[in-house]
């Protein structure tokens, strides 16, 4: 009887952030689809969450501020290849340090730089996850196109009878982004509470919970405030169970089309051409998207500022409340 070959190990970088390490999970579902293959990867510590349940995920190294913390433990694993979908001054130092293959991907940050700079769109129609999937080239996989993953462990699932919510039969909103100018405004999310229809919750960290707090206080019938009381992963069960999801570009937005849920983007700093809008392989597309027409200062960032540079951040206080909430009021009974 011919003996078992041991896995070859993988180990897949991405460090940041919430709505990265999500675009990233096909990646870990077509190599773990290789039976030959033991997948590991490396995060910052406060993204842990997000891949907390992945099984197809063998162990995760898990580091605070700089992945040279934890370099022994890695070469102590003796990874045969290294996947570099971080591809950033930090990880090139760590794959200096790692004795194996690499692989990684094109970033195109000369493109976005000049999308940003001078608005000259040369950026291809071509969504991240695609662009990560070059970075397997060299290496057996099956890509499969089901779209994102999300696994929720049972201990952080929500039970909405607690809080007077029906699975399917509310709006989640999301308040946060890790930028401002990614932010929905409050007077926005006042202007469409005004006027669409059925039960909403409120979705965000500590950083929302005043807003939150004040949003439920003036709409007690509607909106239900979970900000700064979940965790990531109790903030995806909410998701996972809501029927639409309003957002912004933020990770939640990805943990969203994970779910295949109905999407309504409200783009502010960022543009869907960047190639990181809702992700849905082979599913149906349900993402609606909605932006300030003929901004000439728009994209300003492919991340975002702590406030708008030109201080009228048009960009989402113009946004179109009316189509909006048409939109939103389609699917509440």
């Amino acid at each position: 009887m011919q003996a078992k070959s041991t896995p070859k190990k993988i180990v897949v970088l991405r460090f940041s952030s919430i709505g990265d390490i999500v675009l990233i999970s096909p990646i870990l579902r077509a190599l773990h689809s290789v039976n030959r293959y033991d997948i590991h990867f490396v995060t910052k510590r406060r993204f842990a969450q997000v891949n907390l349940h992945n099984k197809y995920v063998t162990k995760q190294h898990l580091f605070d501020k700089d992945p040279r913390e934890i370099l022994n433990k890695l070469k102590d694993e003796s990874f045969d290849y290294v996947v570099d979908l971080q591809k950033n001054l930090r990880s090139k130092r760590l794959l200096g340090q790692l004795s194996c293959s690499t692989a990684t991907f094109p970033k195109l940050n000369i493109k976005k730089w000049l999308f940003v700079n001078f608005k000259i769109d040369w950026m291809p129609d071509v969504h991240i996850v695609d662009r990560y999937f070059e970075a397997l080239k060299s290496l057996d996989h099956n890509r499969d196109m089901s779209g994102l993953d999300m696994f929720i462990g049972q201990e952080n699932e929500i039970n909405l009878v607690e809080f007077g919510l029906e699975e399917g039969r509310y709006t989640a909103v999301v308040l946060g982004a890790a930028h401002f100018t990614k932010r929905i405004p409050k007077s926005i999310l006042e202007a469409v509470l005004d006027k669409m229809k059925g039960k909403v919750c409120l979705i965000g960290g500590p950083a929302e919970a005043n807003m939150g707090k004040e949003l439920a206080s003036k709409y007690p019938a509607k909106a239900t405030n979970f900000c700064g009381t979940t965790n990531l992963q109790q903030s995806a069960s909410l998701l996972k169970q809501s029927k639409q999801v309003l957002t912004a570009d933020t990770g939640m937005m990805h943990i969203a089309a994970a779910f295949h849920k109905k999407i309504i983007v409200l783009w502010g700093n960022t543009v869907p051409q960047f190639g990181m809008y809702p992700y849905y392989g082979n599913q149906a597309n349900r993402a609606h998207f909605f932006s300030v027409p003929d901004l000439s200062c728009r994209p300003c960032s492919k991340l975002g500022y702590k406030s708008c540079p030109k201080g009228h951040f048009d960009c989402m206080m113009k946004q179109d409340v009316d189509q909006i909430v048409k939109i939103l009021n389609q699917s509440i009974a």
